[in-house]
């Protein structure tokens, strides 16, 4: 088709929305500069349909990992279309958020209580606040990405050069419009480095609120790292917090942490846990829990019944399918074909993270250009292709297959651009960011 009515609307979004997007991991330019198609029509299973009427298979980041059933389940919009033509906002409250509420603790024996958001970003600012409320502390010892509020992105409130925050995830995080009184509340420590925590709690320890961190993002917890943590935790008086937002629910029914047999004294989930739909929890034991009542923490939308209903659908879902087992199957067979057609075409890629949240990059120095070079020539054969792969239930054999058949394609040409050294030459457009970047 001539039409690019995408890349024209993205222009225009520019200049009307401060950095083109809501999200940093939407922006176009975190894939492929001037060729990703920003904006979609429609969207079912793994199959997007953009503005321009062209289609793709989702082979990348599935709504940034949002979706672990697939775009617009079946059974989850059943659900939500029976509430919304219900009546999806009243006076009253909802009465699914104490389903959901029993449900999430029926699936953690050790939580006792239950409040609600509808973004991770926010879901995590309120535990973290109900931390602080429960210890009377301040201070935050974290590992991990956990959003853009103000507790977190206080790390990088230092002088000099140095990114704290950039060995979590996303690096150039800047923290302009954070108070600088936040210095020093929020201090990071690297993920399976327990001697690393071991000092915080040494030095901060009676004012240390709060341990933040992900069970797992990329590679499993070494022995004892996860229950070292949390005896820490305990000598020191702090509230363990665990961000299950981007891994829970896709190694284990209920979150990683479940898997590793660790108890937190909160957990916070969102994303995939409404599927597409707008929904957070925030679980914990009461003790911890009931210090919410001590702060205030309350939001209207956060009572509308839209989220807990699709949550409630989801969840149920997840009861009645191996959905952990189908995407380490799924993300373990693209993974080792993937790895295996570029050792035949000599070319030097690692795929990391666990099978259902791939991430792959090139062994060598032009690597964000034959990142963006695999991006658009996935493109021009319809397939959304990126630096990660998130795996959903959606996502079939036959997916993967598509998929490696345009990779032995691809990677023959990435090879001879890595011989010839011409790879910027042969993409032609700007190369895909890497990090935050102020946009002009």
């Amino acid at each position: 088709m001539d039409s690019n009515r995408v890349q024209v609307l993205y222009q225009q979004a520019k200049k009307l929305i401060p950095g083109g997007t809501q999200l940093l991991s939407k922006r176009p330019e975190m894939f492929a500069p001037q060729r990703w198609p920003g904006y979609y029509r429609e969207a079912h299973g793994c199959e997007v349909v953009d503005l321009d009427g062209r289609q793709y298979i989702d082979m990348s980041i599935m709504g940034v990992g949002s979706c672990l059933l697939g775009y617009n389940d079946p059974d989850v919009t059943a659900a939500v279309v029976r509430r919304i033509e219900a009546g999806s906002m009243c006076t009253l409250n909802s009465p699914e958020e104490i389903e959901l509420a029993e449900l999430l603790i029926e699936l953690h024996p050790w939580a006792r209580n239950v409040r609600y958001a509808r973004t991770g970003g926010e879901a995590m600012a309120v535990a973290v606040r109900i931390a602080r409320a429960k210890t009377g502390r301040d201070l935050v010892a974290f590992c991990g990405y956990h959003g853009w509020h103000d507790w977190y992105l206080a790390a990088n409130l230092v002088s000099g050069e140095s990114d704290p925050l950039a060995g979590h995830l996303l690096p150039g995080l800047e923290p302009g419009g954070v108070p600088s009184q936040l210095a020093g509340t929020a201090l990071p420590f690297g993920y399976n480095d327990i001697d690393q925590l071991a000092a915080i709690v040494r030095e901060h320890g009676t004012k240390l609120a709060a341990v933040v961190m992900e069970p797992t993002r990329a590679v499993h917890p070494r022995p004892g790292f996860l229950e070292g943590v949390r005896e820490l935790c305990d000598r020191a008086g702090a509230v363990l917090v665990l961000d299950e937002i981007t891994v829970g629910w896709r190694l284990a029914l209920g979150g990683a942490h479940l898997l590793y047999g660790v108890e937190p004294d909160m957990a916070v989930f969102a994303k995939a846990i409404g599927n597409g739909h707008p929904m957070a929890a925030i679980i914990g034991r009461a003790d911890t829990m009931q210090a919410a009542q001590d702060s205030f923490i309350s939001s209207t939308y956060w009572t509308e019944g839209v989220g807990p209903t699709a949550a409630l659908a989801t969840i149920r879902k997840m009861q009645q399918v191996d959905v952990p087992g189908h995407t380490a199957v799924i993300g373990t067979a693209l993974r080792e074909g993937l790895l295996e057609i570029a050792a035949r075409h000599g070319v030097a890629l690692t795929c990391s993270g666990h099978p259902a949240l791939n991430t792959i990059a090139f062994d060598h120095p032009d690597t964000l250009v034959l990142q963006t070079l695999l991006t658009v020539r996935m493109l021009e054969r319809g397939i959304l292709a990126g630096a990660n792969f998130y795996v959903s239930l959606a996502h079939t054999q036959q997916h993967v297959e598509r998929y490696l058949s345009a990779a032995d394609e691809i990677f023959a040409e990435l090879s001879e651009a890595i011989r010839t050294g011409d790879a910027a030459r042969r993409l032609g457009t700007p190369v895909r960011h890497a990090g935050f970047a102020r946009l002009a």
